[in-house]
């Protein structure tokens, strides 16, 4: 089913998985998740792929895989250095098994990018018109802070502007940790004239040794309070995870109160913290989901 479809009629909830880095006995460990998560009641599960396809092959069988079990699948295509031929093959691949909606990404660049590396989709824009021959129902990214390369959030809204106008019916925010983001994001969009819905992506940040990794993954702000609790608890795990798990729940709860379309789940594999998270706002979800 296609996921602005979905959108329109309900709320939604979903989870992030990626391919593990070999297949096999790291395929199957997904598989059971993804069957953990199945009883979580998820609108669909997305699953990441390295850009060039590096693991392409195994996202697409596992998109296969969450289809087949009867949750419908976001499969992550990312342009980066990809050939049209790449890019044909996947999207070949994921109409064979039924997959329905994409999750179209240009890719973080490598450290030694060059004007060869995106020559094919330089933009996301360009592979959301790409694959439209394909029939996908498109999302696109959004960053609540604003991308990276972009020296103002309004630069970036201008592109989000054109990845709706390009074909985007949704867009899932970059994680972040401070909701009055989002809802600058969500207010300045609207006011610009996008009206495709903005899902805010939540990863619970269990573990002190992450912040240095969130900050240069994507430079999201860690509000003062939480970070001083992550750093106080930081040699004590069961209290940091507690920690986590908690303020992911305050986001979450705060978040629909004020109105957003759905609530999107990084959960790195985790079918568990997916699981407490859930138990934790069941009385919220049976509310208002």
């Amino acid at each position: 089913m296609r996921i602005d479809e979905i959108l329109k009629n309900k709320r939604t909830l979903s989870f992030e998985v990626f391919p593990p880095k070999k297949s096999g006995t790291g395929t199957r460990e997904l598989f059971y998740s993804i069957n953990e998560l199945k009883t979580l009641k998820p609108d669909f599960i997305s699953v990441t792929y390295g850009a060039g396809g590096s693991n392409a092959r195994n996202a697409a069988e596992i998109a296969g895989y969450i289809k087949s079990v009867g949750v419908e699948p976001l499969a992550h295509i990312t342009g980066g250095p990809s050939s049209p031929q790449d890019i044909d093959c996947v999207c070949k691949e994921l109409s064979r098994l039924g997959v329905e909606n994409v999750l179209c990404l240009r890719g973080d660049k490598p450290a030694e990018y060059n004007a060869e590396y995106c020559k094919h989709f330089p933009h996301a824009t360009d592979l959301i018109k790409y694959i439209e021959k394909y029939g996908f129902t498109a999302g696109a990214a959004c960053y609540p802070e604003g991308h990276v390369e972009c020296e103002t959030l309004y630069a970036d809204l201008e592109n989000l502007k054109k990845k709706e106008a390009c074909g985007a019916k949704f867009f899932i925010t970059q994680i972040f940790y401070d909701n009055s983001y989002y809802y600058r994001l969500l207010n300045e969009a609207r006011r610009m004239g996008i009206t495709a819905p903005l899902l805010p992506g939540i990863m619970p940040l269990t573990s002190a040794k992450n912040i240095a990794r969130i900050k240069s993954m994507c430079g999201s702000t860690i509000p003062i309070e939480f970070r001083n609790m992550l750093e106080i608890y930081s040699e004590k795990p069961a209290v940091m995870r507690e920690i986590g798990l908690n303020y992911a729940v305050y986001q979450i709860i705060d978040l629909i109160a004020k109105g957003a379309p759905g609530i999107h789940l990084y959960i790195m594999n985790r079918a568990d913290t997916a699981a407490e998270i859930c138990q934790r706002l069941r009385h919220v979800f049976n509310e208002y989901f």
